[in-house]
């Protein structure tokens, strides 16, 4: 399945610490494949995150400065591995990232200017094509326990129904900083209360509901010219996607949301605080040994 994972934010909440350096490549922690505590980026999680939820197709949306640092990263290098092979007990979990870079097809996509979530999402429309795919972005983790995926199960819903969009919810005390999404109680599915969404709004003064979306969705590709109507229309300085998730209700579109249940958590990095939360937690499950165990590669990396 195709995913797009957005790497391109100026990270300004994290300034000074952003100026050069992206918030989506600060460390968390996880549990290696010797039981030791080991720290992996926040992109990395979420690459892996995706591969758990059957991705094998990668779009990585990126700055033009950034281009190569992020292929680098994301790139096999076995002589990396010779150049350390003394310390083979060290590269254990290198190895193991790279069995899961062999998995997946990665493509890179630019956005020059930082012109919105939405615009970033658009920047991916050549790579995408008619397919859908999930979308997560690049600065947060879903922390699950071992079983099924929620991404899984979310895949598995927008294609039962040929819907145009699944979101993650998750219910919070202070929605107004958040995309809120308005909707209704409808039924179960996958063994996840299932809410039949009406309206979404970014970052209300007056939410109507409690229920925040995560920064992770299941699209058709009928958000692309949703988002691009909203842009014709409305001239924003800056293309929100909730913004195109509105147009695609306005349309007549179906959506609906999964909710982020008790077993599962969802942290952000871009703020301060959010980065010290989430660096915590991520200690406490791999200390546990609740991090999931993610996929193996098998493809290349072009």
């Amino acid at each position: 399945m195709e995913a797009v994972v957005t790497l391109a934010g100026e990270g300004t909440r994290m300034l000074p610490w952003s100026r050069g350096l992206r918030k989506e490549f600060l460390p968390l922690y996880d549990r290696g494949e010797k039981g030791d505590l080991v720290l992996k980026s926040v992109a990395h999680f979420v690459v892996e995150t995706l591969v758990r939820a059957g991705a094998d197709r990668l779009t990585l949306v990126v700055q033009p400065r950034d281009l190569e640092f992020v292929r680098h990263y994301f790139s096999v290098d076995p002589a990396f591995v010779r150049r350390h092979r003394h310390h083979a007990e060290r590269l254990t979990d290198t190895v193991r990232l790279y069995r899961t870079l062999r998995a997946l097809e990665i493509t890179f996509a630019i956005q020059p200017t930082m012109r919105g979530f939405g615009d970033a999402v658009l920047r991916a429309r050549p790579h995408v094509g008619a397919a859908p795919f999930y979308l997560h972005a690049g600065d947060a983790v879903l922390m699950e326990p071992e079983g099924p995926s929620v991404l899984r199960a979310m895949a598995a819903l927008r294609d039962a129904e040929g819907l145009d969009a699944v979101l993650l919810v998750r219910r919070v005390e202070d929605p107004r900083r958040y995309g809120v999404v308005e909707g209704r109680p409808d039924g179960r599915f996958a063994g996840h209360r299932r809410l039949r969404v009406t309206g979404m709004v970014e970052k209300p003064e007056h939410p109507r509901t409690h229920w925040a979306a995560t920064a992770v969705y299941v699209f058709s590709p009928a958000i692309f010219p949703a988002l691009e109507r909203h842009r014709r229309r409305a001239h924003p300085r800056e293309l929100e996607l909730t913004d195109g998730i509105r147009e695609l209700i306005d349309d007549g579109g179906r959506v609906a949301a999964l909710v982020l249940d008790r077993a599962r958590e969802w942290r952000s990095v871009g703020s301060p605080t959010g980065f010290a939360t989430a660096l915590d937690r991520t200690r406490r499950h791999a200390e546990r040994g609740s991090a999931p165990r993610r996929g193996r590669a098998r493809a290349r990396v072009r």
